[in-house]
């Protein structure tokens, strides 16, 4: 069975056939799925999937695109509150994008660190979201103590360099669907050197599809295709990526069944 650390099967590009993606992750073996809330918008949606579906579990934080939209005081006071949800899990997709022109540089790293002193206090992971400031996101982490709850570098694209300071200050590297290209030569030589107890994988569906299926829509079943990556990069069996994985996302965040 897989774990699906990282999708969006609340977005709207699901609203046709969201029940029949779901099917569709069941059979193929994924028995857990963490949905995340990222804003105003997604967090209820996010929340109201959880509360319907045993196996889907929650992450709800603010998103860095999206800082300049957040009421620091008010909208900390709701995720806190909601971090109080036996299915919410976690504290995400939180961190910094300089890729977006949408909020400063000045508001993402408020909202950021604003997001980790909360999880430190209510001693949950946390979920990064990293596009082009690798260096700012180790530095904010390093200076909020955020290795006391640790969490997920999600859809994990820096150096090995980078990656090693995260699994230092107690974080697991997760993999999508960019690992599976075959232009993915730095992806696929960190996650070759990244600890088997630390490795997570994901889809980010619906976005960064894995091959063969890369240009269309993602969904939750296709993180046995990076599994399948996984696997053949580390060379193991795909059963024995499977049982690995799964066992390292409900450590890490606290899921139990």
């Amino acid at each position: 069975m897989l774990i699906d650390t990282h999708a969006h099967l609340d977005s709207p590009k699901f609203d046709t056939d969201r029940e029949d993606v779901i099917s569709r992750a069941l059979e193929a073996g994924i028995d857990t799925i963490v949905n995340i809330g990222f804003n105003r918008e997604t967090i209820p949606s996010t929340m109201a999937l959880a509360e319907k579906y045993e196996f889907i579990y929650a992450v709800v934080g603010w998103h860095p695109t999206d800082a300049v939209d957040m009421k620091i005081e008010e909208d900390l006071a709701w995720i806190e509150s909601l971090c109080g949800h036996p299915k919410v899990v976690a504290i995400g997709e939180i961190g910094l994008d300089y890729y977006w022109d949408t909020s400063s540089k000045e508001i993402q790293h408020t909202v950021f660190r604003e997001q980790i002193k909360l999880a430190r206090r209510l001693n949950k992971p946390i979920v990064i979201h990293n596009r082009d400031a690798h260096e700012d996101i180790v530095k904010i982490l390093k200076e909020e103590k955020a290795e006391e709850v640790g969490g997920i570098m999600h859809c994990y694209s820096g150096s090995w360099e980078t990656a090693k300071k995260c699994l230092d200050m107690n974080f697991y590297i997760s993999f999508g669907g960019p690992v599976t290209f075959k232009n993915a030569r730095v992806p696929k030589e960190v996650l070759e050197r990244v600890p088997m107890d630390r490795l997570l994988l994901e889809t980010d569906a619906p976005y960064l599809t894995p091959h063969p299926h890369r240009g269309k829509r993602n969904e939750s079943a296709y993180v046995r295709l990076v599994a399948e990556t996984a696997a053949e990069i580390k060379g193991v069996s795909l059963e024995e990526i499977a049982k690995i994985t799964s066992e390292n996302g409900r450590r890490c965040l606290g899921i139990s069944r």
